[in-house]
């Protein structure tokens, strides 16, 4: 394949070129326009068929009223709730949410005398829009359409669910364009330190902003036909330029290397695409079976994650094998156009193997025990606070507090008894006439009361003919421990009829019920996936195992870090935020895949090199220190420019984001560093030959399947 390739490029690079302009042209026209026709809310986070979603859609067919969200209107005029200005602006407020066809309800305080509308202090109130079940597609409509009529109204902060959805997807939007402008001209500087050549820095970031409008544009082909979470657009975004800055920067270092060995540019392209190009293969295909395992997942932010993190693999290897040689053989010898030769000659030329990497692989093979011990200690030293570990969910704390949706969660959690979308809904479906069925329900009502977490339990409503309702207010917060142990006691409680208990609270404690259910299918697949490609690499066993145990040190240290920063607040400034207490309940999962992944990608990096010097005749323990010396400075700067890339979604002012973007930078900066650097080879100074082993089937299917240099021979593999 990589022959052909080759050909292909050094044949028809101009058509190739072409080619590619014009169908960047046509996917940047067709996929643009997905950064904002993408949405985002609960509706990404809620579990299909559970138990949560099944009371929610029995409410919404009995009264047609959507039952866990809403819109609440905080009114403060400065007045008491009973002077004529408070009243008067929140029958505005409520003539304007009737007056939308959108809502099915509106609560006040004037027309219900609940209580728990008012704040404890009498000096605020809130108005509650409840909105019909079959307008869900209208939703975000009705929220832009009340913003736009209260623009201006001090007196009036707008709040709730649907607010919440409302704001994340502008929040997103105005992020995505702020990181673009961040990390664009910072990647690009770092690419000149890298380089030295203007033109060969230019190489990278053009290969991945072509890698990001191919992605969007795939995008948009499949919300055509399912509906995508807004926060894919994150994702492919930094990892689309991460990726292709990664691949190409192994291609753009791998052919000028060969340049300097023979300036001729069709061997230099036939031999950077039978090497460079082969290991960016093996680590597409690690990446990509690591984005695929978030398929295993039911909820749509995470499917959405998988489609957005295969296009984007599939995305990044295809212009870096096709595109990017095709480049490369009309740029020539001008790629180092305006590069001083001495500093390519030094940093490029493949016989030198002087400078700090070598001293650093060699001073690693002396002292590989102590290395060995001292980085694998670090690693679970920092790992440590994983083990306190606690989980929440997208809501109004994951915005900033700038977002009237966050100061009106705020303001009902301080001042007010109770928030009306917190509650818990206990939906029974009881067979049988009323009066026979409401006996069975006081007796439900008081057993529900008698629960440790409830405060209050309303009596029971009858919604239809087989249908009760009865409203749950927790004693402590919506998503606190103390409010899921009440989730679950309920649901604990046997009788004659179905029970079914919905709301915020219960939705989050199914979201985190099938997370952890199906996280050893999807950690399964990754494993197991991870371990084929790199037996079909490099013949061996151990290896595959060995990289299996340090990804999962990384992962272990970086989600450490993040439980410091995020849960305990240590730090949390320097990232605009402070203390979560908790982290978002999908993390884990989506870092286990990102990270996992694109460790194993550093991984095939080093690996390839080590197996290349090796399959050269060179010993055990200096085709290690050779491989680090050459990979070295490729990883570390391929790291630093994918750091910069992801961490620019550090800036969000959505807090998970924020987590999403430090977590996947921390992960790749101490792969490339303490795991690449010290960890690993110091373990295979150790193990010498036995880093090679594998079982006799195995042996035979990578003789059978594995793949290659061109021309190389089957690798030795040293027996049992």
């Amino acid at each position: 394949m990589m022959d052909l390739i080759a050909r292909l490029a050094n044949r028809h690079a101009r058509v190739m070129v072409l080619c590619a302009v014009v169908v960047a042209a046509v996917a940047a026209f067709i996929g643009a326009p997905v950064v904002t026709s993408l949405t985002g809310g609960n509706p990404d986070f809620v579990t299909p068929g559970s138990g949560s979603v099944r009371a929610d859609d029995r409410i919404g067919a009995a009264t047609g009223i959507q039952s866990d969200g809403g819109i609440i209107a905080l009114v403060d005029t400065g007045a008491p709730v009973d002077d004529p200005r408070t009243r008067e602006e929140v029958e505005k407020v409520a003539g304007l949410m009737a007056g939308d066809p959108t809502f099915a309800d509106v609560l006040t305080y004037y027309r219900t005398q609940d209580k728990t509308l008012v704040s404890k202090d009498g000096q605020r109130t809130i108005v509650v829009g409840r909105l019909k079940d079959s307008a869900e597609d209208h939703y975000q409509d009705a929220v832009d359409r009340l913003s736009d009529r209260l623009d201006g109204d001090a007196a009036v902060k707008l709040g709730g669910s649907e607010v919440v959805g409302n704001q994340v997807v502008s929040t997103v939007q105005h992020d995505l364009e702020r990181a673009e402008l961040l990390a664009f001209p910072v990647l690009f500087l770092l690419s000149l330190w890298i380089f030295r050549s203007l033109v060969a820095s230019a190489l990278p970031l053009v290969i991945g902003g072509l890698n990001v409008v191919l992605t969007l544009f795939g995008l948009r082909v499949v919300d055509q036909f399912t509906p995508m979470s807004i926060f894919s657009l994150n994702l492919v975004t930094a990892l689309g330029l991460g990726l292709a800055i990664d691949y190409s920067l192994l291609i753009v270092s791998r052919f000028r290397s060969e340049m300097t060995v023979e300036p001729d540019i069709d061997r230099a392209i036939r031999v950077t695409l039978h090497t460079a190009g082969r290991t960016i293969l093996f680590s597409s295909l690690t990446v990509s079976a690591a984005m695929a395992s978030l398929f295993v997942f039911r909820q749509r932010f995470l499917y959405s994650m998988a489609v957005g993190g295969l296009l984007v693999s599939a995305s990044a290897l295809l212009v870096a094998l096709l595109v990017l040689p095709a480049m490369l053989r009309l740029l020539g010898r001008h790629i180092d156009f305006l590069a001083p030769a001495r500093f390519r000659r030094s940093l490029e030329a493949p016989e030198n193997t002087d400078g700090g990497w070598f001293a650093l692989a060699r001073g690693v093979m002396r002292r590989a025990p102590l290395v060995a011990i001292g980085s694998g200690a670090l690693l679970v030293l920092l790992g440590l606070p994983f083990l306190k570990v606690a989980f929440t969910t997208v809501g109004p704390s994951s915005l900033p507090t700038s977002t009237s949706s966050r100061s009106v969660a705020d303001t009902l959690r301080a001042d007010f008894p109770a928030d009306p979308l917190e509650s818990v809904q206990v939906v029974v479906a009881a067979g049988g006439d009323t009066a026979g069925a409401q006996p069975r329900m006081d007796a439900l009502r008081d057993r529900i009361a008698a629960l440790p977490g409830a405060a209050a339990v309303t009596p029971a409503v009858v919604l239809n003919a087989d249908t009760w309702l009865l409203q749950v207010t927790p004693r402590e917060p919506g998503l606190s421990a103390e409010s899921q142990t009440l989730v679950k006691d309920v649901r604990a409680l046997s009788g004659p009829d179905e029970v079914l208990v919905g709301g915020q609270t219960a939705t989050f404690v199914d979201l985190e019920d099938s997370l952890t259910g199906r996280l050893p299918a999807a950690a399964l697949i990754v494993f197991l996936t991870s371990m084929l490609v790199l037996l079909l690499m490099t013949g061996s066993l151990v290896l595959p195992l060995k990289a299996v145990l340090m990804n999962l040190l990384t992962l272990a240290a970086t989600f450490g870090i993040l439980v410091f920063v995020f849960q305990w607040g240590h730090g949390a400034g320097l990232f605009g935020t402070e203390a979560q207490n908790a982290l978002d309940a999908t993390q884990p999962v989506l870092l286990f895949a990102m990270v996992f992944g694109l460790s194993t990608d550093y991984g095939v990096f080093l690996l390839a090199r080590i197996k290349e010097a090796r399959d050269a005749g060179v010993g055990e323990a200096e085709s290690v220190a050779q491989g680090l010396g050459r990979t070295g400075r490729v990883v570390t700067a391929a790291a630093v420019l994918f750091c910069v890339a992801l961490g620019a979604l550090a800036t969000s002012e959505i807090v998970f984001i924020k987590q999403l973007g430090l977590g996947t930078a921390l992960g790749v900066l101490l792969d490339a560093t303490i795991v690449r650097a010290l960890l690993v080879p110091s373990l295979m100074r150790l193990l010498g030959q036995w880093n090679w082993w594998a079982p006799a089937p195995l042996r035979w299917l990578y003789e059978r399947f594995g793949l290659r240099e061109g021309g190389a021979p089957p690798l030795a593999v040293e027996k049992s």
